[in-house]
């Protein structure tokens, strides 16, 4: 994912060089009549433009009405995005009567389109931090377009699986997405953001199955894929006219060429200073840190797994929902609205989530480090355990008719493990970008990938994993099996609840970050000291006070 706090994690470095900053004084004085500062000379000579000079240049001083017009495009993206995912297990049946082939080799190219897609989008990361959101969500879009043609006109099935995982590396997903909320909102300001963009993500997940029940029922095949394009291609199409750039480099860099032209000659931009910009091996750190993160982190890799697993549950419900609902003489497009609840529960999740980031930001405007990064774990302590009693709800509600069960039991716990899935994606995402700062693009990226690669997986052992377990009752084996692991997976959170500032004191990104608030602490700028310890002040109401 891109970088949630490039407004303040890239700030670039300043001229250190006080004899050559002279020389430059006594020849830029125009420039820095016109708004630059002595400070932002660098030891060439040139004038360097910085984000404080030229807030009102960039995406932080949007109007609101227009940040929001510009989320809700991209709100529609991501869901195109993640329709994309979904939607395909209604074509798996269609595909192995036309292609001869089993329905495990025609799952490949949901797992193959998913395990991509994991790594896709960090790949994309870079790229939008140096070249701009807009080309490069312009161009994903267009390359996940274009392999939609192939799929729909493909004459075997082997076409399919390779354009579905070219599919998959030409998403850019979370990654550009996330990181237009930070290019537009300063960082303890971004949680209505984040919510929204959240429920994009999960929100695709599940309308997909909605969809592609109606199209499996009454249109051929290729038919799947003509309707990823069309939704694709018009999402496409309003993001091109509707969204602006908004990566601050990028937006600096067009202020530096404007005010060139108007006469100011030594002004430049962030990107326009930089020298091998594209240097491989620079590239290559930025692409290996989240992974370096997610094995190394122990809150990374424990809440990437917890979002992970929650994810994978709900493909997993992809094709589970098949077996558990022909009990009750479901038909296909039956079968599809039986994910009506999931979407039902995110959106209840999403709501929920609205008076805890109001407190927030209500405490964190009286005083900015009243609230450790833990708090924002607090609502998730509540809503995480609805996992395990969804699955065990589901699991034992799935026995059918001929136990006097009626269908919406199973349907009414499903919405318990939306809500819970909906809370863990956000409330670990938003703990990574407040626990840490300007690493959190890294590690919300292994955040993306534990959630989009075990989703693919589960893609493939789902189905006989429904069907092949022994004994009586093999729809309700696999469910309990699944909210015994729930139970596990979700132990790290109170973990870190309460031990959070021990855990981070020793991770050396968050030394990193403490070094940095220590040195902003002596410059005046810090307004007070953390709470010692979340796990003292069980209490959200105490641990917002502060110490």
């Amino acid at each position: 994912m891109a970088n949630s706090n490039g407004n303040s994690g890239e700030r670039l470095e300043q001229a250190s060089s006080p004899s050559d900053a002279s020389d430059a004084v006594s020849a830029s004085k125009e420039e820095r009549g016109n708004g630059s500062s002595l400070e932002n000379i660098r030891p060439d000579g040139k004038i360097e433009i910085k984000e404080e000079d030229n807030y009102e240049k960039l995406g932080f001083a949007f109007p609101t009405w227009k940040k929001w017009t510009i989320l809700t495009v991209i709100f529609a993206v991501q869901t195109s995005m993640n329709f994309n995912t979904s939607v395909y297990p209604n074509v798996v049946i269609p595909l192995t009567k036309a292609f001869h082939v089993s329905g495990q080799v025609a799952r490949i190219g949901q797992m193959s389109f998913l395990v991509a897609y994991a790594f896709g989008s960090e790949l994309w990361a870079p790229w939008s931090e140096d070249l701009g959101r807009w080309p490069v969500l312009q161009l994903s879009l267009f390359l996940v377009n274009i392999w939609q043609i192939p799929c729909a006109l493909a004459p075997n099935i082997g076409t399919i699986i390779v354009c579905r995982t070219l599919g998959g590396l030409s998403s850019a997903g979370g990654s550009v997405t996330l990181g237009m909320v930070a290019d537009m909102w300063e960082a303890d300001e971004q949680q209505y953001a984040v919510a929204y963009v959240v429920l994009s993500s999960v929100g695709g997940s599940a309308i997909g199955p909605v969809i592609g029940a109606f199209i499996q029922r009454y249109l051929s095949w290729h038919w799947n894929f003509w309707i990823q394009l069309i939704f694709g291609g018009a999402v496409q199409l309003v993001h091109f006219f509707l969204v602006p750039e908004t990566r601050a480099t990028i937006l600096l860099d067009r202020e530096a060429k404007r005010r060139r032209k108007a006469g100011e000659t030594n002004v430049w931009g962030p990107n326009e200073v930089k020298q091998n910009r594209f240097q491989m091996k620079e590239i290559l750190k930025v692409w290996g840190r989240p992974f370096e993160m997610f094995v190394r982190e122990p809150i990374v890799l424990c809440l990437s797994l917890l979002s992970g697993f929650s994810d994978a549950l709900i493909f997993t419900f992809l094709e589970s929902f098949q077996p558990v609902y022909e009990q009750w003489g479901f038909g296909i497009v039956a079968i599809g609205l039986a994910f009506i609840p999931i979407n039902i529960g995110y959106i209840i999740a999403w709501f929920s989530f609205f008076p805890f980031i109001h407190r927030h930001r209500k405490i964190r405007r009286r005083d900015p480090d009243a609230l450790q990064p833990e708090a924002r774990l607090y609502w998730l302590l509540y809503t995480a355990p609805l996992e395990t009693i969804g699955l065990f709800g589901f699991a034992w509600t799935s026995l059918g008719p001929s136990r006097d069960v009626h269908w919406i039991a199973p349907m009414i716990f499903s919405v318990l493990i939306a809500i819970a899935n909906y809370c863990i994606y956000m409330a670990t995402i938003d703990y990574m970008v407040a626990a840490y700062g300007p690493y959190s693009a890294s590690a919300t990226g292994g955040n993306a990938l534990a959630r989009d690669f075990l989703a693919g997986i589960a893609a493939m052992y789902s189905t006989p994993f429904y069907k092949n377990l022994p004994g009586p009752h093999k729809l309700e084996y696999p469910s309990t099996i699944l909210a015994c692991l729930a139970v596990v997976v979700t132990i790290p959170i109170y973990i870190f609840y309460w031990k959070g500032p021990i855990i981070r004191e020793k991770s050396k990104f968050a030394q990193t970050l403490a070094s940095d608030r220590k040195k902003k602490a002596g410059a005046g700028e810090s307004k007070g000291g953390r709470a010692g310890s979340v796990g003292e002040k069980a209490e959200v109401g105490e641990m917002e006070k502060g110490s």
